[in-house]
């Protein structure tokens, strides 16, 4: 979701495990997303506490129906960027990417916290080819072991039914007047850089400013049919969701 003065993307979590909710992912999502984008009008209230509150919003529209204890109830990471009068104000939760070019340099935000959780199960998981009843055996274990982790100390924090979580999100503040462009990368759009390692962030850049987002995300779908089997890169899913964001 884009506006005049805020930027707001989200990527649900798959679901390898039950969630306890009826609603499922994409509901969840989508909820959270509008919630978010209405309240971040507020310019006085400060992002952690506007992601805080559009948790504890979405929470209460299926605490009735849905077990929201449940380890796999539904879950997001999110990127909120917001134009506020001199300054861009920017949230990071989970394992989005937003690049900021300024004068100063380029400002590259992530969230990898995921990645350094349940990583003797992943690598196991990296062994077998995608498809095959190993590899789902092992991506199984490896989301247990995931959400063992998730919204913990010393694991990763994700936009999920708790809102605290929102106090472990990645927070600055950069001057609007050192600011050229900005981008914002799901892990799936990211993955020039941080899977295939064929592009750096300023390469990133510079495909986004002459070809835009839809390229981008087709020079990612091209590598992925390049490697059905997942061997060549490791990795999780053979096609990821992406959504890429570019403003200028």
């Amino acid at each position: 979701m884009a506006s005049e003065n805020q930027i707001v993307v989200l990527d649900g979590a798959t679901a390898r495990t039950g969630t306890g909710c009826m609603h499922g992912i994409s509901w969840f999502v989508a909820k959270l997303g509008s919630t978010l984008a209405g309240l971040a009008a507020d310019l006085d209230a400060s992002l952690p506490s506007t992601l805080m509150t559009s948790i504890q919003a979405v929470a209460d529209q299926h605490r009735a129906t849905c077990d929201l204890l449940h380890p796999g109830t539904p879950s997001a990471v999110v990127a909120l960027l917001r134009l506020n009068e001199t300054v861009l104000e920017y949230l990071v939760l989970g394992d989005v990417t937003v690049i900021i070019d300024t004068a100063d340099g380029l400002q590259v935000v992530a969230d990898d916290r995921v990645d350094r959780t349940a990583r003797a199960e992943r690598e196991e998981a990296d062994r077998y080819p995608f498809g095959s009843a190993e590899k789902q055996a092992a991506l199984l274990r490896m989301k247990h072991a995931e959400l063992a982790a998730r919204n913990t100390p010393g694991g990763y924090w994700v936009a999920a039914a708790d809102p605290t979580a929102a106090r472990y999100a990645i927070t600055g503040k950069i001057p609007l007047d050192t600011i050229r462009r900005v981008a914002v990368l799901t892990d799936g759009a990211a993955r020039l850089v941080a899977l295939f390692k064929l592009m750096d962030w300023p390469d990133v850049l510079e495909l986004l400013d002459q070809h835009g987002p839809t390229e981008l995300i087709r020079r990612v779908r091209a590598f992925e049919a390049a490697d059905p089997s997942c061997m060549r890169w490791a990795r999780n899913k053979r096609s990821d969701d992406a959504t890429a964001v570019y403003a200028v």
